[in-house]
């Protein structure tokens, strides 16, 4: 399975990081006290520096003697979470050794050059949004502007367990700023469509802003799998993507157009490669072996 652990005891502090690395866990120093978190920008909220990645298969041991570790687990071929660098992980981190920021401009800067379109303006969904849509405007030379205004004191959507609850969220968390939109062509840039609802929610409310055409970009394939490993997403009868095509997507979610990044494109841009990531959640092929209750 997928675990990243962190144990503290009377004598000492333990990490582990299971032997696939599907989750991140890095380590820090802090002076002369180690730290370990699951992203590097903890570490910057402390001042402390960043040394290197726990490894996967590895447990630390840190006590009045130091740092000591072992790989106690069977190796396995590394499987590391793409979805961390497309959404989960915080853009200003570090992660699998590679800017989580820098990645999402660049899924932004493939995803113009594979679908690009003429419009006014470039819009993000945000938070998640920014570092591509301001890649997607680099690219494609369309104004950038925040349009869309987030409250920070909402949280994620997607993983809400209701619907209504998730409807609601999306009004209370998003608000247009009407001005900017009005008789505007406008691209819509997002990191995912899970089940589809929250982008229909956010293309009303562009159109409703008055915006003369809605195109709805996303930075990385149509999630068509459930993941297994760590991040809380619906089952397969929920993802909107493993039920309808993708024109079956824009006409549900009511934009003009809808592209998805492709698959080498994401990993092109992210720098993992094709080899030692999961990319379960597009592919719908597991690194582990799923049972058949749990991928019903």
């Amino acid at each position: 399975g997928a675990f990243s652990l962190l144990f503290l005891t009377p004598g000492a502090l333990v990490a582990v990081r299971d032997p696939r690395g599907f989750r991140p866990l890095v380590l820090g120093k802090l002076k002369d006290a180690w730290c370990v978190a699951s992203e590097t920008c903890a570490f910057d909220l402390i001042d402390a520096e960043y040394i290197r990645e726990v490894e996967p298969g590895e447990m630390l041991i840190i006590d009045g003697n130091g740092l000591h570790s072992s790989k106690p687990f069977a190796e396995k071929p590394r499987s590391v979470c793409t979805f961390e660098h497309v959404y989960f992980s915080r853009p200003d981190s570090i992660i699998f050794g590679r800017s989580v920021n820098e990645s999402r401009h660049k899924m932004g800067r493939q995803l113009a050059i594979e679908r690009p379109v003429d419009a006014d303006l470039v819009v993000p969904v945000p938070d998640s949004g920014v570092a591509a849509a301001i890649g997607y405007a680099a690219e494609s030379g369309i104004n950038y502007r925040q349009a869309i205004i987030r409250n920070h004191y909402v949280g994620r959507t997607f993983i809400e367990p209701s619907q209504s609850i998730r409807s609601f969220g999306v009004r209370l968390k998003l608000n247009p700023i009407k001005d900017l939109i009005n008789g505007r062509r406008v691209v819509l840039v997002d990191d995912s469509i899970v089940r589809g609802t929250t982008s229909k929610k956010i293309v009303q409310m562009v159109r409703e802003s008055g915006a003369a055409e809605v195109h709805m970009r996303i930075s990385c394939p149509p999630t068509i799998s459930p993941c297994y490993y760590g991040v809380d997403t619906p089952s397969q009868g929920e993802l909107i993507a493993a039920q309808m095509s993708v024109e079956e997507v824009r006409e549900y979610i009511g934009a003009d157009t809808l592209g998805y990044l492709s698959h080498e494109g994401m990993l092109a841009a992210i720098g993992l490669g094709q080899t030692g990531s999961c990319t379960a959640c597009w592919s719908g092929k597991y690194p582990t072996l799923i049972a058949n209750s749990h991928a019903a």
